[in-house]
């Protein structure tokens, strides 16, 4: 990722396959068929100062989780691992078209998504329409767009229904199985239930 000096230049979100701390990267290019500094997102820069702080804490969040030292958001490239370049460019080709009143639903639908969601939603994008100028506003991006700034969100943590709920009784070993509760018509003798049907 390379961040201009000028607040009014883009911000340039790019694909390394290789990085070498030595030699330079490959500069960011828009041409087709390039594997090595593919442009991914071009992002106003107003866009990537809403995002910035948001991103810089998810991902030293997860670098601390990982026993790894934090970075932040300098001048100039920026390197960043592939996995969390990936979830980077999700979050920034979904408010790149979008209003940018829109960007904080955004951010909070993009962190409501666990990495494999969000690595799972990039790989299909950048599959369809994944150039940084020639996939703009289409397909999966188009959805991409909608699903994280139009979707409801609202503060309070999100926690999935339990499926089941089972409940230890005092006494009774966790390895008995739980027998259902018998209902009315279960109770009755079978010559009656015949009779009732």
């Amino acid at each position: 990722m390379t961040i201009p000096a000028g607040n009014r230049e883009g911000v340039l979100i790019s694909e390394h396959l290789t990085w070498d701390e030595s030699s330079a990267a490959a500069p960011p290019t828009f041409a087709l068929g390039e594997a090595e500094g593919k442009l991914r997102v071009l992002l106003p820069r107003a866009k990537w100062d809403a995002i910035a702080d948001e991103v810089r804490v998810e991902f030293n969040r997860r670098l601390k989780q990982e026993g790894r030292k934090s970075g932040s958001w300098k001048t100039g490239a920026n390197p960043v691992s592939r996995l969390l370049g990936k979830e980077l460019v999700l979050l920034a080709w979904a408010i790149e078209e979008a209003d940018p009143a829109l960007t904080p639903t955004a951010v909070k639908n993009w962190l409501g998504l666990v990495p494999e969601e969000r690595w799972w939603l990039y790989t299909m994008t950048s599959a369809a329409t994944g150039h940084a100028l020639q996939g703009r506003g289409k397909g999966w991006r188009k959805a991409v767009r909608y699903a994280l700034t139009e979707n409801p969100v609202t503060d309070s943590p999100h926690e999935p229904p339990p499926v089941f709920e089972l409940r230890s009784h005092a006494g009774e070993s966790a390895s008995k199985p739980v027998t259902p509760k018998t209902t009315r018509a279960s109770r009755r003798p079978r010559s009656k239930q015949k009779e009732a049907d």
